[in-house]
This record gives C-alpha cells, structure tokens and sequence, in this order.
C-alpha cells in the first residue's frame, strides 16, 4: 500500500527538511534516467549521503511514500517530492539585470524542465535593448511596470547591483510580484507574503574556503 501526501497547510515543515527536497528530487531523476524502478532508504542514503533513518523522517513529514520491504518507487516519489515542490505547476519568471550573471540564468535550460518560464529580462543598459537570450529579450527598466502589468509574472530574479536592489524590489512588490529570487549581495525586507530566497555567492565561497582551511588544519596534526 503506497502512502498519500498529507495535508501540509497547517504543518510546519522546518527549513532543513525543505532544502534537502530538491536534492531527493535530483537524485531520483538521475535513477529515472538510469532505469531504477525502486530503492531502498539504505541505497539512498548512499547516493545522498544522508543516513536512512534521516531520508524516512524527512519523507514522513509528507506522509512517507514508502512500503516495508519493497522501499520505495522512484518513479512514484520523484513525481510527489516534485509536486510538493511545485514543479508540477509553471511560473512565469523575469531577470532584472541582464549582466553575466542574468544571461547565465537566462541559458539555463533546466529552469523550464522544472516549470519555469522565463518571460523577459530587463537592464539599464542601452547597448542590450532589444538582445535576445535563447530566444527571450532584454527590455529596458522603463519598460517592467507596463510588463508586469500585462503578464502573470510570479518571480523575480534580481541579479542587480546591492546598491538598486531594495528600490527595484520595492517596485516589483509594488506592482505584484510575490517572490524575489535574490542574487544582490544585500538583505532585503519586504512585507510577510512576499517570498524571498536569498542566494549569496561569496557566502558560499567563504564557507569552502573555511572548510579547506579546516581540512588544512587536521593534516597538521
């Protein structure tokens, strides 16, 4: 008997089961594309590097999934860890600032697999009026509240200096988007059912630096 997704609206999920889920969801892919018709809690928790006991708590949260001695069905679990997520709907994005990093995320072809439609970037910058990135165009900024306006955009993705962020997502705010996709080096501050995900790159480098420092450390010894 499979176990069904829980009703989660009234549950609180704690941020570190969240952030594993996408990784649940990679990992299954990879096995779908392997040809893995199930696995164990045990065989995942090798690839994932997270322990058994660990991958069945977290799952539990959403109501399990699995089936004493057969484990679980990839197929099966890959398609309700990606509705949880969300994946099974589309959203609509835009990318204010059309630099290296915006045209970075502008070619990532993975965003639409996932149901993510970028719809337009936008900059400043009169020389990218007009190009085109995989087939989406770069508008300038006086153009966005007329776009928001006329598309059902759900995120933004800011990939913009520090110093313009918090006015521009002022602005986005202010015209309806409802979810910020962060890549300015700066915290933001919007009202509560704004949704923002914070992506700092340099924190990140400075965390491998810490841990090759650590790693440095133990060899000393």
């Amino acid at each position: 008997m499979r176990w069904k997704v829980v009703n989660l609206e009234h549950r609180k999920i704690s941020r570190a089961v969240i952030s594993r889920l996408p990784r649940y969801h990679r990992y299954l892919g990879d096995l779908l594309e392997e040809g893995v018709e199930r696995i164990s809690s045990n065989d995942l928790s090798k690839k994932m590097q997270v322990t058994a006991s660990q991958i069945r708590q977290d799952l539990n949260n959403f109501g399990g999934f699995g089936q004493q001695g057969y484990g679980y069905n990839v197929k099966y679990l890959y398609t309700e860890i990606g509705k949880i997520l969300g994946l099974d709907k589309t959203h609509n994005f835009i990318i204010i600032g059309a630099g290296n990093l915006g045209q970075a995320l502008a070619n990532y072809a993975s965003f639409e697999r996932s149901g993510f439609i970028l719809k337009s970037l936008f900059d400043v910058n009169p020389r990218l009026e007009g190009v085109s990135i995989r087939g989406v165009q770069v508008r300038m900024m006086d153009e966005l509240v007329d776009f928001l306006a006329d598309n059902e955009i759900e995120i933004a993705a800011l990939t913009i200096p520090k110093s313009k962020a918090v006015e521009v997502a002022d602005i986005l705010v202010e015209n309806g988007i409802k979810a910020i996709w962060n890549f300015a080096h700066t915290d933001l501050t919007l009202p509560k059912d704004v949704v923002v995900e914070s992506v700092h790159l340099s924190d990140s480098l400075m965390q491998l630096s810490y841990n090759i420092n650590q790693r440095k450390e133990v060899h000393k010894k």
